[in-house]
């Protein structure tokens, strides 16, 4: 698929969801981007993908609304014409210890990284079959697709991200005879969280068999190849550095 012209949906804008974006528009995509609280990030992106000559329309919601999942579609095809690229990146990621996981918890965790995806490629699907195709990419992890649960207190994120495998497969099938395409992207070791030691950075380097952490802009590009691609569909590809081979 050439970008020129097309529009893209980001689900999650912070971090790396700002520079996929900034990307994508490079490409000459236009691009709608959703947030949850991060305002003044969004709003920088947007300035960025504006800079590129390209037109952007940022909406904020909360995907755990399952109604809110409808209404970024819509809002994209009304702001920007069209829609041919979903990119679902929405996700909850926190540490919470076995015994005092909840109900609501759970729910939060799934409702966002699982059923979120799902909401919005079923809202997404009637434009990109008026356009007689499309791509939707998600986000899975590395320790999901490698079937390996390592750590604890992500109980939750782990299984809402195998989910996510699944739903990719099911849907690439669904999807296939509208020659919307769909895969997923599982990252390891990209950029580390805010609050992440000098210690455990070194230790997940020595950890990664490339010696380093691969930075927001492979995330991007592996973005880019899944769009660019007509024939890859129904796959989960880890963007980890080797870190699955430890």
């Amino acid at each position: 698929m050439d970008l020129a012209g097309r529009v893209a949906l980001i689900t999650g804008g912070r971090r790396i969801g700002a520079v996929v974006a900034t990307e994508l528009a490079r490409g000459g995509a236009d691009v709608a981007l959703v947030y949850r609280r991060s305002q003044a990030e969004a709003e920088e992106t947007a300035r960025a993908v504006q800079g590129l000559g390209r037109r952007v329309t940022l909406v904020q919601a909360d995907l755990g609304d399952a109604d809110a999942c409808q209404r970024v579609v819509d809002e994209t095809v009304d702001e920007l014409g069209r829609l041919d690229v979903l990119v679902n990146m929405a996700s909850v990621y926190k540490n919470v210890p076995f015994d005092d996981l909840t109900v609501d918890m759970w729910d939060t965790q799934l409702n966002v990284d699982l059923r979120a995806a799902f909401l919005c490629a079923r809202a997404a699907a009637p434009h990109m079959r008026r356009l007689r195709g499309g791509r939707i990419i998600n986000f899975s992890d590395w320790l999901a697709r490698s079937g390996r649960p390592r750590y604890e207190g992500y109980l939750t994120y782990y299984v809402a991200k195998a989910g996510v495998m699944a739903l990719t497969e099911a849907l690439a099938l669904e999807l296939a005879g509208d020659q919307i395409l769909v895969n997923a992207i599982a990252p390891g070791p990209i950029v580390a969280p805010e609050d992440t030691s000098n210690e455990t950075f070194a230790a997940v380097e020595r950890a990664t068999p490339l010696g380093r952490w691969g930075g927001e802009i492979e995330i991007a590009k592996m973005v880019l190849a899944l769009v660019e691609s007509d024939f890859i569909t129904g796959e989960t590809i880890r963007v980890d550095g080797g870190r699955h081979l430890k």
